[in-house]
């Protein structure tokens, strides 16, 4: 089963993300992550993305597909993927769609991760991570146990990110919008969209994303 996760910046996708590759055996394919990995690869794509980033230039659509062709076809994901970050455009879903019909596949569901945007604004400003293991905390709901130390993993290693500031977040909420939201309407067309509460407790947003994949 391959799903897409919308929503705005911290919306939680990368944390139920995370429940369902460790849970159901998916695959979480972010589009960051497998840009860092293939600049860092030697492979003739990863050579050619690193050039690209080198260079500063954005990379293409074209390479972000080739990139998700690979992992199509050589990743172990009984439980399907997860594509967390793309598409972010009509073009790119299209694309998408296109690849996944060629391997004999499609999405099976979009699920949106619907919140309200001063509240997302007050959650993203306490936000911090682990730098060694990706866990995420907040000054307020989610603190760590021990004053600046990960309870998963013991790293001392807890970063914030520079633009998790109101400004700035709210800058990126309309970027978001802007590009993403005519994929709301374009998989509500196809019958794949289902849409979620992200801003409930953690483990009520899994129950929901339980319940749309298992529907």
């Amino acid at each position: 089963m391959n799903i897409i996760l919308l929503g705005p910046p911290g919306a939680g996708k990368g944390t139920q993300a995370r429940r369902l590759v460790e849970g159901r055996g998916m695959v979480q394919l972010s589009t960051g992550d497998m840009l860092r990995e293939a600049k860092d690869s030697g492979t003739e794509m990863g050579k050619i993305v690193a050039d690209v980033m080198a260079r500063g230039d954005l990379v293409t659509d074209e390479i972000v597909i080739g990139l998700i062709e690979e992992k199509l076809e050589t990743a172990d994901a009984p439980g399907g993927f997860i594509f967390d970050g793309f598409p972010r455009t009509l073009a790119q879903a299209d694309a998408l769609g296109t690849l996944l019909k060629q391997h004999g596949t499609e999405i099976a569901h979009v699920i949106e991760m619907q919140v309200d945007d001063e509240a997302l604004v007050a959650r993203i400003t306490g936000r911090f991570t682990c730098g060694n293991c990706g866990e995420v905390y907040h000054d307020e709901t989610k603190p760590t146990a021990k004053d600046g130390v990960c309870d998963v993993c013991g790293s001392t290693d807890l970063k914030r990110r520079a633009d998790d500031n109101a400004d700035s977040l709210r800058q990126r909420l309309m970027a978001y919008y802007k590009q993403t939201s005519p994929l709301v309407g374009y998989y509500y067309a196809l019958g794949k969209l289902s849409r979620i509460d992200g801003l409930a407790e953690m483990d009520e947003v899994a129950a929901a994303v339980a319940g749309v994949l298992d529907s």
